[in-house]
């Protein structure tokens, strides 16, 4: 059996007691005070989780502007150092190319310096052979040494019934004739030597000229051929 002591005053303390009603609502109101205590928390919790996923996320998108910005930079770079080089390979291709041309041109100078001192001697060697002293052991030698300076690059010219030419020939007698169109060279006194486009030596000639023939000569030579003529029927 329960018996209930249902006095308001406690009879030991004289104070009074609470109702039954007042502590339901009391723990209500604790229980809702716990159950938005444990809400609110849910919420910070929540709300504290996408600010550090916004904040995550904002330093990746960070870390992506500085990486793609690095990235541009490096290739700007690549770009610079890229041109540099090329530009250094077209000047040491240009270099080299100047370089052997020049060395080209330092071997044509020697040789063609050479060639020019031993004119001289092929001059000599062509006055032996037309008056027909180049023979024997001497012949040998003279064709070895033409065809070796040949070979260098030495080249003459100046040839009879060939077109006068002022650059390459040096005019020392002249005549006219109605024989000839133009000024013609009739006589070389000497040969004339050029080493590739350098002229060495213009060829001494003799030059002759077109001459109209005057009239009283023109009839002369209609007349003998008219009285050949006559003879031969």
């Amino acid at each position: 059996m329960v018996v209930r002591d249902k006095r308001r005053i406690d009879p030991e303390t004289g104070t009074p007691r609470p109702s039954g009603k007042d502590d339901s609502e009391g723990a209500r109101s604790g229980e809702v005070t716990d159950s938005m205590s444990g809400t609110l928390d849910d919420e910070l919790a929540k709300v504290a989780a996408e600010a550090d996923a916004v904040e995550t996320a904002a330093e990746a998108a960070g870390a992506e502007a500085a990486s793609s910005d690095a990235e541009a930079e490096l290739r700007r770079q690549v770009d610079e150092l890229t041109a540099d080089v090329k530009r250094v390979q077209a000047e040491y291709a240009n270099y080299r190319k100047r370089v052997e041309r020049d060395r080209e041109t330092v071997i044509n100078n020697a040789k063609a310096s050479v060639a020019e001192s031993l004119l001289t001697v092929l001059d000599d060697l062509e006055r032996a052979e037309a008056h027909g002293d180049l023979t024997g052991p001497f012949r040998a030698v003279s064709d070895k040494l033409t065809s070796a300076l040949r070979e260098a690059g030495l080249e003459g010219f100046g040839q009879e019934g060939e077109e006068f030419d002022p650059s390459v020939h040096e005019a020392v007698q002249h005549e006219t004739s109605p024989e000839v169109s133009g000024p013609t060279v009739t006589t070389v006194l000497r040969r004339g030597y050029r080493f590739g486009d350098r002229v060495l030596r213009p060829a001494m000639v003799a030059v002759t000229d077109h001459e109209p023939a005057a009239e009283g000569d023109g009839d002369a030579v209609a007349a003998d051929s008219q009285g050949e003529t006559s003879e031969q029927g």
